[in-house]
Parts: structure tokens; sequence; C-alpha cells
């Protein structure tokens, strides 16, 4: 995700209530940080279980977890609150009340857990692999229905016009998604779109690690 992205997006768009769902979490911690102070509750998951061992890592002040206080304080930067980064960490440690293993192509993504429908799902970047085309990317949104409240909010944020990307020596291939094929999906899947931005990717000198041309933030809505 870039960090213009998300400064455009850290407030969440006026989203906010009980429960949040973090589907696809990874390691990482920047795009929670503005949502642990909108919701009560937020639950973490991953595919991977190194993914989840060094969130938890964290979740544990654990001293060789990865070091985010200059994105924790960068955060704290743009909600104009530059003293409290500590207090932002331990806020949303306090927040996170559940690391689980996921899967977005399986019927229930959390399987076995069963999660209570929730006000808000939200996916950074973690669809692109799994969905080889858009038919199962809007598989994947259908499924993704079930986790939430009727007129719970669902914010994805991904790649535009992707093949592939490298992690190490490892090569990833990337769904090749269009403005048109994505809310097509979003709409067949039976979501209202609240809000669609389109970015076009300005740096492209690690064009060899990734070849995808732009970003895309979409948020919208289970309806009643």
């Amino acid at each position: 995700m870039s960090w213009n992205m998300y400064k455009t997006h850290h407030r969440y768009g006026g989203v906010r209530g009980d429960t949040l769902l973090d589907f696809g979490t990874g390691a990482s911690i920047y795009h929670l940080l503005s949502a642990c102070e909108v919701f009560d509750k937020i639950i973490v998951s991953d595919l991977l279980e190194q993914n989840r061992t060094e969130f938890q890592k964290w979740l544990n002040k654990d001293p060789d977890a990865f070091d985010w206080t200059p994105i924790i304080k960068g955060v704290c930067e743009l909600e104009g609150n530059r003293e409290n980064s500590e207090k932002k960490a331990e806020k949303l440690r306090s927040k996170v009340k559940q690391v689980l293993k996921c899967d977005a192509l399986k019927r229930n993504p959390y399987d076995p857990v069963i999660v209570p429908p929730a006000d808000c799902l939200l996916v950074c970047l973690c669809l692109e692999t799994p969905c080889k085309d858009v038919r199962s990317y809007c598989n994947v949104l259908k499924n993704f229905k079930d986790l939430l409240k009727p007129e719970g909010q669902i914010l994805i944020l991904g790649t535009l016009n992707g093949t592939y990307y490298h992690a190490g020596k490892k090569r990833f291939s990337l769904l090749s998604s269009k403005k048109e094929d994505l809310e097509m999906a979003f709409k067949e899947a039976g979501y209202i779109i609240e809000k669609a931005v389109y970015t076009l990717r300005a740096d492209k000198s690690n064009i060899d690690v990734a070849d995808y041309e732009g970003h895309y933030f979409i948020h919208a809505h289970k309806p009643k």
C-alpha cells in the first residue's frame, strides 16, 4: 500500500462501529493505527503462520518484534497528535481481541472459527494472489458478505492491472483487474458502492519487482 493512499484514507471515511475484521493483516499494523480510534474490537487474521506469529510478537511487546515506532509517529502526526505515539500503540494493542488464520477461498474464510457478523471488514493488498480472475474475486466478495452485519461496511485496497510480483526469488501471480471489472464484481456480489478511488503508480523504479499500474480503494456496504 502506498503511503499517499494511506494518507488519503487513514480516517476510514467516517466508518466506525463495534467490531472491525482485518482480513489478510500480514505482519503489519500501519493500516490499523487509525482503526483503533473508531472501533472497540479488532480481529486480525492471516493465512501464513509466520505472519501471525510476527504480529503476535508486536502485540506481546516481544523484544524481537519489528519496531513500528516511526510509522506510529507518522500516523499520529497525520491525526494531529504528535506526542502520543506510545499511547497510540497501547490503544491498538488493547483493541486487538483475536489473531486468526484465514483463507480467502473458503466459504467461511475463518473456518473452523465462526466469527460473529462485524460492522466493518478491511482488506489491504491480499486478494490479488489467491483470486486468479474476476470471477473468483467476485466469489470471495460474496463469501465476505456473511462476515458483515446488515449495512456493514467493506473497505478494500488493492492493485490495478498487475500480473506478477516477486518476494525474494519467488514469483507470484497477480489478479489483473481494471476499474470496470472491480465495480462489476462488487455489484454482482450484492454490495452498494459508496466510494471508489483509483490512482496511477507514480514510482516505477521497482517495476521488475511488481508490474501493477496503480492502486484502487473501494468503500461499499452490504444492504439491509
